[in-house]
């Protein structure tokens, strides 16, 4: 995709100073740019870039002033940054702007699927499945039975959404999530092993979730595995049979979450994360990473430590545990002077 300057200018509501018909295909950073690629200068600190890089257009505020001459065109805009980042979207809807069927796929006779719709080669889409409008569905995803898709949503390759689930409005699934596959529900015998507990609940993920690559959400023994909108998942979770996670909260990679957890809105959890399963945690809540919480959480704790206690008593006991060695040894000095004293 190639964009002139005055196309960008009028996207982002700024002003050209030198070449218009300049045309630029690619993105990069103002240090490397090169020619026939556009990059942008908000931070003031790489501002002697500007005259040296050899990218076509740059970004930049409006009260920018130049103390050198510069090759490349600039686009003057009220916020260089926020510019940047409405670029990036708009850049990102143009390139996943792709609609039709490619061959070859699998789609049941009773599914049924939107307008605009793209699925890409060897999907596979089960039967019943209800796919909204606009949902992009990538190259080798699997849409199982009676799964329900909704307007705008996006699964990308290789994820598999397991049967039974409800996926909403705006939520992309990046490569490799699983959703819906069964949770962990053995019971031991009196044989020494373990019967299967079968698991006949679903997955419910809202509107505007982001789950990433590789996270796996179980589908409920009974009930529903839900996920509030909003909620952001990082890489490489694991939310176990019968968690809700509330609206908005934001999870870190390599978190797991044992079954029957509920954690509320707007909490913030660190990377890896363990969190024991039947507990209640709150709102607002401020997970540390690493930290292992095997009790339920009131609203606005912040917490750290493995088992986790409070941010700031955690703070100030690990400046006493680095100073263990050096106690130890003043204790054992005084107690040793206190000895001899007798």
């Amino acid at each position: 995709m190639e964009f002139t300057a005055n196309q960008i200018a009028e996207i982002l509501s700024g002003t050209v100073d030198g070449d218009g018909a300049v045309a630029v295909s690619r993105l990069s950073k103002i240090e490397e740019g090169t020619k026939g690629s556009l990059t942008f200068l908000a931070n003031p600190k790489y501002t002697n870039y500007i005259y040296s890089t050899q990218a076509s257009i740059v970004i930049v505020s409006q009260d920018f002033k130049p103390e050198q001459d510069i090759q490349a065109t600039l686009i003057r805009v009220e916020d260089a940054y926020s510019a940047f980042s409405t670029l990036l979207s708009y850049y990102n809807q143009v390139k996943m702007n792709k609609q039709g069927i490619e061959q070859p796929v699998y789609i049941s006779d009773s599914a049924r699927y939107g307008e605009k719709c793209y699925i890409g080669a060897f999907v596979y889409i089960g039967e019943n499945a209800v796919i909204g409008d606009n949902v992009k569905i990538y190259p080798n995803a699997y849409i199982g039975d009676n799964v329900v898709i909704a307007d705008n949503a996006v699964v990308f390759s290789g994820a598999k959404i397991y049967s039974e689930t409800q996926i909403g409005e705006g939520t992309v699934i990046h490569s490799g999530a699983i959703i819906g596959a069964d949770g962990f529900g053995f019971s031991p015998n009196d044989k020494g092993t373990y019967d299967k507990v079968p698991q006949i609940g679903n997955v419910i993920i809202e509107s505007n979730v982001d789950v990433g690559a590789g996270t796996t959400i179980d589908r409920a023994t009974l009930g529903s595995t839900i996920i509030r909108s909003g909620v952001k998942l990082d890489n490489q979770i694991q939310i176990a049979h019968n968690v809700e996670i509330g609206k908005n909260t934001v999870i870190a990679a390599q978190t797991g979450i044992a079954g029957s957890t509920k954690i509320g809105e707007n909490c913030m959890i660190g990377g890896q994360v363990g969190i024991v399963g039947h507990i209640t945690i709150g709102n607002n809540v401020k997970i540390q990473a690493q930290s292992g919480i095997g009790r339920s959480i009131k609203d606005n704790e912040v917490l750290q430590g493995s088992p986790a206690f409070n941010y700031g008593e955690y703070s100030k006991s690990y400046v006493h545990f680095k100073n263990l060695p050096k106690i130890v040894r003043a204790f054992d000095a005084l107690e040793k002077k206190v000895n001899n004293d007798k």
